[in-house]
């Protein structure tokens, strides 16, 4: 099992908006033990910073993409430097 901590930021495109995307994915993150952040962005896509372990990211990840009210047709996904002292996920 990976524990090394890894933080992904994930913009998103698709139907991301106006249905519940951001409160999905506090919930999915709050189960798996991850923390970070999720906040919709202008152009309507919805960006989102995850961290915790490898394996965990990419559940999240499949997790968000298999929810029905959801539809990501698109995710950038770039791993970027841990941050050390966050301890939640929120929505921004």
């Amino acid at each position: 099992m990976n524990t090394s901590q890894a933080r992904w930021r994930m913009l998103c495109f698709g139907r991301v908006q106006h249905v519940g995307f951001r409160y999905t994915a506090m919930y999915l993150a709050q189960k798996l033990y991850l923390t970070g952040w999720v906040k919709n962005q202008t152009d309507g896509s919805v960006l989102l910073e995850a961290q915790g372990n490898t394996a965990q990211l990419r559940k999240f990840y499949l997790q968000l993409k298999s929810q029905p009210h959801l539809h990501i047709e698109k995710a950038e996904i770039t791993e970027i430097p841990v941050e050390m002292y966050e301890r939640k996920f929120r929505v921004m």
